[in-house]
């Protein structure tokens, strides 16, 4: 099933069934999309205001990476259905690798963009950093798991090594945009 061309509500409603996918991993790829989709919503609706018209260029440059973003994230969602269908341990693992890093890819899009977007939106900012690191997160949990199943070391500690390093980047980048847009909202009272 391609639930990325069916309703929100088939989704949740098969997530919440008592079936084994779609789970944790695809809901984890939705975050992400959605952590795109409101990047890119914020994006929006900052182009074309002369207040922030310096980083337009700049923007527009996120724009497009971010959109490439949400559409492998959507593209996740049933990817992630499938590998577990598979039953192939490697296709399981591949597939939360390749979200706990675009994922990061997302969260890093974020790191400056704080003063640059149009303040009427920055909570969304804050959001989408949310959802961009719940989703690393949760990738990386699956990225474990499916590991074990693998039973290879080498593998297992190279792939553990980048994405703990990982890990600790996206709680610092989402802590700081946190932290940016609770100023930005407190300074607009």
């Amino acid at each position: 099933m391609q639930y990325k061309t069916k309703s929100l509500e088939k989704y949740i409603f098969d997530l919440s069934a008592k079936i084994p996918a779609p789970g944790g991993g695809s809901a984890a790829a939705l975050c992400a999309a959605m952590a795109a989709a409101l990047l890119n919503m914020t994006i929006h609706f900052t182009l074309g205001k002369a207040k922030y018209s310096r980083y337009e260029k700049e923007l527009k440059k996120v724009l497009n990476k971010s959109d490439r973003i949400k559409n492998e994230c959507l593209k996740l969602v049933d990817l992630d259905i499938l590998a577990f269908k598979s039953g192939d341990a490697r296709k399981s693992m591949a597939v939360p690798l390749s979200l706990a890093r675009t994922s990061f890819d997302g969260l890093k899009l974020l790191s400056t963009l704080s003063r640059k977007v149009n303040r009427n939106l920055i909570s969304d900012l804050a959001v989408s950093a949310e959802f961009f690191e719940a989703a690393f997160s949760a990738a990386f949990v699956n990225v474990r798991i499916n590991l074990q199943l693998l039973n290879n070391a080498k593998l297992t500690s190279s792939i553990e090594n980048e994405l703990a390093k990982k890990l600790k980047a996206a709680v610092k980048i989402r802590a700081a945009v946190e932290k940016d847009v609770c100023k930005i909202i407190k300074s607009q009272k």
